[in-house]
């Protein structure tokens, strides 16, 4: 049910039910997973409800169904459900899971030779999660197509579906008028009249936005992390169309130093867009101390700085012709991805453990943060021909083996954050809502190219 649930996205409705019952069946299984018996379905099933509400689960749950090389028993194909069920467990692989790895591959197969077998309703639903599992997709853009797949046979699935449809519908009005008050903003501000050569996207960046933070009631949250969304696009463009190097350098100090005063040396188009900046860190920072009662301003303006100096970095590299190795640019990319300053703002907008320790786990961008941001920036590059140069791959490297490459990359980054164990580095509970989805929402917005998918979807 609670899968039925989460697939028709309406499980925020009955959170505090599906959290109090994960609790205690993770409890029971923890002492005693054979209480699932030989029930693969029941297994994985658990298994990856279990870790996406960040409970660690062991791979070794399914050594009962391999034999002694490791493999899984072939016996277990005539199991559909039980082979969907799996493949989607093997999404929330850990870096060096070799159990999982070969669930995945396994189960993929498996379902792929049995799509001819199957009816129209069932087919298309291992077609859709064999190119879409819904832990890397969003419930929100996906709903509608769980409405009459194979798996709605349950007669209470119907009462379900029903108040999902209207769900849908409150919904899309309810961010059709976030829309509208971002549009509205962004007009206000004037800078696109500014920055013409820049990008223009508000509708782009609160889809952005309604990725992280899909909960309804987290309308306001949404429209203000839109504005600092944008302007990590509008910074990007500064850089790449605007300056030259010893005006970006310019620049970055000014941002770094944070002086509105030392901004007046800067050219028009920069300092406009500083000195909005400087103005909409100001608002945040303050909305976020009436309502939490602290003041990230110094967390929000380290994380602006660090930023512009990533991409102070990539633009020395470009005008120098330097070619930094895969792990420089990966590493550089982490921070000029553009995560951080989402997360951050998400962490302060939340207000979820504000203390000084949390804080300062934040500022210094924990692994889970820094793996959603390689995730986003792997992927993204497999579509711009500009990291083929920085990765020093060879001129005559082909497209495909070159995808390869980056699809090896990907996925031991993308493993990553569901990896923590108990007694590993644990960030704020709301940075470890969030930041998974980060690192899987900039697929589905980045999946063609431009951003157009999402936008295309959700509208």
């Amino acid at each position: 049910m609670i899968d039925a649930i989460q697939r028709l996205n309406i499980d925020y409705h009955f959170q505090e039910e599906i959290d109090a019952f994960l609790e205690r069946q993770y409890v029971i299984s923890t002492t005693n997973w054979d209480a699932f018996g030989n029930d693969l379905h029941q297994i994985a099933l658990y298994f990856r409800l279990f870790r996406q509400q960040g409970y660690y689960v062991p791979a070794d749950v399914f050594d009962k169904f391999t034999n002694k090389e490791g493999k899984f028993n072939q016996n277990l194909g005539g199991n559909i459900k039980g082979m969907i069920d799996l493949y989607e467990a093997s999404q929330l692989s850990v870096a060096g899971e070799d159990m999982l790895d070969e669930a995945a591959q396994f189960s993929g197969l498996v379902l792929k030779e049995k799509m001819a077998c199957l009816d129209d309703h069932e087919a298309k639903f291992v077609r859709k999660t064999l190119e879409h599992p819904f832990h890397k997709s969003m419930a929100m853009f996906t709903a509608q197509d769980f409405f009459g797949d194979f798996h709605g046979m349950n007669g209470w699935l119907g009462s379900f579906k029903q108040v999902a449809k209207l769900d849908f519908s409150l919904l899309q009005r309810l961010h059709q008028q976030e829309i509208i008050q971002v549009s509205k903003w962004w007009t206000e501000l004037g800078l696109a009249n500014e920055l013409k050569l820049a990008r223009n996207q508000p509708l782009k960046w609160y889809i952005w936005s309604l990725a992280c933070l899909t909960d309804p009631t987290l309308s306001e949250e949404r429209i203000e992390l839109t504005k600092p969304i944008s302007f990590i696009y509008l910074i990007d463009d500064i850089f790449d169309v605007y300056g030259t190097l010893d005006e970006l350098r310019l620049f970055t100090d000014v941002v770094s130093r944070w002086d509105i005063t030392a901004s007046e040396q800067l050219p028009d188009n920069m300092k406009i867009c500083f000195k909005a900046l400087y103005d909409l860190i100001n608002e945040i920072s303050s909305k976020i101390y009436q309502k939490k009662g602290w003041d990230p301003t110094d967390s929000l303006r380290n994380a602006w700085k660090s930023l512009c100096k990533a991409f102070l970095v990539e633009a020395e590299w470009f005008a120098n012709g330097n070619m930094p190795s895969a792990e420089e640019y990966l590493k550089n990319g982490i921070v000029s991805s553009g995560v951080h300053i989402v997360l951050v703002h998400i962490f302060f907008l939340l207000g979820q453990g504000l203390t000084e320790e949390n804080v300062h786990t934040i500022d210094g961008i924990p692994s889970i943060l820094s793996s959603s941001a390689t995730i986003l920036r792997l992927w993204d590059d497999m579509g711009n021909a500009e990291a083929f140069y920085f990765y020093e791959l060879p001129s005559d490297f082909e497209f495909d083996v070159s995808r390869d490459f980056y699809g090896g990359k990907f996925i031991s980054y993308a493993e990553f954050p569901y990896g923590a164990k108990p007694d590993e580095e644990a960030p704020p509970r709301g940075i470890l809502t969030h930041a998974p989805e980060t690192g899987e929402e900039d697929v589905e917005i980045n999946v063609t190219g431009d951003g157009n998918a999402v936008v295309s979807t959700a509208v």
